[in-house]
C-alpha cells in the first residue's frame, strides 16, 4: 500500500472517529439549584447587641472602664495602679502628673469603643488645647484634641492618625460634649527581617461619621520626625496625658472586642 493510500485511510479513520464521538450524548450540567450554593455551618456565634439607651456594650465585650474604678489599667511609667481621677458620675478624668495609663490586657485586631469630652472651660489653641491621644496596641496613635472652631496642622486634629493621616472631615462636638470613637482595627503581620507583610489598617468612626476607612498605618506616630517600623506583637491600648497646660479631658464607657 503506498503512502498516499495509507494517508488517505488514517484521514478517513479520524474523520469517523470525530464523527462518532460528535454523535455520543454526554450527561448535560445539572440544572442550578439554590441549595447548590448555601452552607449552613459553621453557624456565626450569638452576640447580645449593647442596649443604645442604657450605654451597655455588647454581650461578649471586655469593659474596660465600667464608671467606676480604674482596675483594668496602671500606669505606663511603671506598671503601679492607674492615677486618673475616676469622679463620682460615671467618668474619669487624665491626672496629667501621673503620665500615660494603658490597658493591664494586651491586645492584636479588635474593636474599640471610647467616649471622651473637652471641658467646656477649655483654654488654649491648635495643639494645647485638650489634647490626649488613644495608642493603638500602645505604636499608633488615635489623635484626641478639641477641633471645634480650632485649627492645628491638618494631620494633627482630633481623628488624625497622628502625623499620618487627617479625617476625611471634622465631627467634633463642642466643649462640654461627649464624642465617641469606635475603631475597627488590625493588627500588623511582620516578616523574619523586622518588616510589614501586611501593615496595621483601621476604621475610624467619629461621631457615627466615617474619619478614617480602611487607612494604612505608615508605622509608629512620631511627634518628631517620620514613621518607624517596629516589629510588635500584642499590645495595650495607651490613653495618654499630654504635657499641654489646658484643662484635662475625661472618658466614659470604654469597652473593647477581640477579633
Amino acid at each position: 500500500m503506498n503512502k498516499l493510500l495509507k494517508a488517505s485511510l488514517l484521514l478517513l479513520l479520524c474523520g469517523m472517529t470525530s464523527v462518532a464521538f460528535a454523535q455520543k450524548e454526554y450527561p448535560k450540567p445539572e440544572q442550578m439549584r439554590p441549595g447548590m450554593s448555601e452552607f449552613w455551618l459553621p453557624q456565626p456565634v450569638i452576640v447580645t447587641p449593647g442596649d443604645i439607651q442604657k450605654n451597655t456594650a455588647p454581650s461578649d465585650a471586655i469593659i474596660l472602664f465600667d464608671g467606676k474604678d480604674l482596675s483594668a489599667w496602671e500606669s505606663v511609667k511603671d506598671a503601679s495602679p492607674a492615677g486618673w481621677t475616676v469622679n463620682g458620675d460615671g467618668t474619669f478624668t487624665v491626672n496629667k502628673k501621673a503620665g500615660d495609663i494603658r490597658t493591664k490586657e494586651t491586645f492584636d485586631s479588635f474593636q474599640l469603643h471610647i467616649e471622651w469630652s473637652i471641658p467646656t472651660n477649655i483654654t488654649g489653641t491648635s495643639q494645647a488645647r485638650g489634647n490626649s491621644g488613644v495608642y493603638m496596641q500602645g505604636m499608633y496613635e488615635l489623635q484626641v484634641l478639641d477641633s471645634y472652631e480650632n485649627e492645628t496642622y491638618a494631620n494633627g486634629q482630633a481623628g488624625s492618625i497622628y502625623k499620618q493621616s487627617t479625617p476625611l472631615v471634622n465631627a467634633m462636638r463642642k466643649p462640654g460634649e461627649w464624642n465617641v470613637y469606635d475603631v475597627i482595627y488590625t493588627a500588623p503581620v511582620f516578616k523574619e527581617d523586622g518588616t510589614y507583610r501586611f501593615p496595621p489598617r483601621v476604621t475610624v468612626l467619629h461621631n457615627g461619621i466615617v474619619v478614617q476607612n480602611n487607612t494604612t498605618i505608615l508605622g509608629t506616630t512620631e511627634y518628631i520626625g517620620f514613621p518607624q517600623v517596629r516589629p510588635h506583637g500584642a499590645g495595650p491600648i495607651v490613653l495618654q496625658s499630654h504635657g499641654d497646660p489646658s484643662e484635662p479631658v475625661s472618658f466614659r464607657n470604654i469597652w473593647i472586642r477581640k477579633l
